[in-house]
């Protein structure tokens, strides 16, 4: 299905002849939230948190009209303190535009400095694809030169704990499977490396190439 071009991000400079999108989207809220800011996560010490407040309380004999009124002074900073996390997230998707040409990868991103990262598909080496419950997912770029790749300034777009070679990341993107499958038919195209690129499908351990050719066990 081709995009709307009304309804395409507006990109920081016009696309030279020749080029066209493929794909433009954005990370999904609940990815980012989820996984990059890790509010389940906080929620959970929250509740762990409140729970030894009330036992401790209780324990020691306060009052129930003094237990409720201590726990709901600790509530009130924990649930604002969730709630910043959830507007960071939607601060950061809304700032966020990955888009997919016939020629290279760009990331837009920044909420208080709005920056952009321009990747040739010709310097990709690898792609990997890790999906989720809900058809979202992550898709790592293995670059072949990563000595300009800043771990710190492309957070969350980067893949966790690849410090030493960063790889910048389509994060939490909707229909991860079928975005990976339209960037490895651009990716087959072109010369270098990316022409033997595969997407591996890390939840279920195999290596497969999204344009449906044999899959492979990828090794431990």
């Amino acid at each position: 299905m081709k995009q709307d071009p009304s309804q395409l991000h507006e990109l920081s400079s016009p696309l030279p002849e020749g080029e066209r999108v493929i794909w433009q989207g954005k990370p999904t809220f609940k990815g980012l939230a989820v996984r990059s800011f890790h509010i389940r996560e906080a929620g959970i010490y929250v509740g762990l948190f409140l729970a030894w407040k009330l036992w401790s309380y209780w324990s020691n004999g306060m009052a129930t009209s003094d237990m409720v009124g201590s726990t709901v002074a600790l509530l009130v900073p924990c649930l604002g303190g969730m709630a910043l996390l959830a507007l960071l997230a939607w601060l950061f998707r809304r700032a966020t535009t990955y888009t997919i040409t016939s020629k290279r990868v760009l990331l837009q991103f920044g909420v208080a400095l709005p920056m952009s990262m321009t990747i040739p598909l010709s310097k990709i080496a690898n792609v990997d694809l890790r999906t989720n419950g809900d058809g979202s997912g992550d898709i790592p770029l293995q670059l072949a030169d990563t000595k300009r790749v800043s771990y710190v300034l492309l957070w969350p777009h980067i893949r966790p704990w690849r410090l030493r070679a960063p790889e910048p990341m389509l994060n939490s993107v909707p229909e991860a499977a079928s975005v990976a499958a339209k960037l490895a038919e651009a990716l087959a195209g072109q010369p270098g490396p990316s022409a033997q690129s595969l997407v591996q499908v890390a939840n279920s351990g195999l290596s497969k190439d999204p344009l449906g050719n044999p899959s492979a066990p990828v090794a431990a």
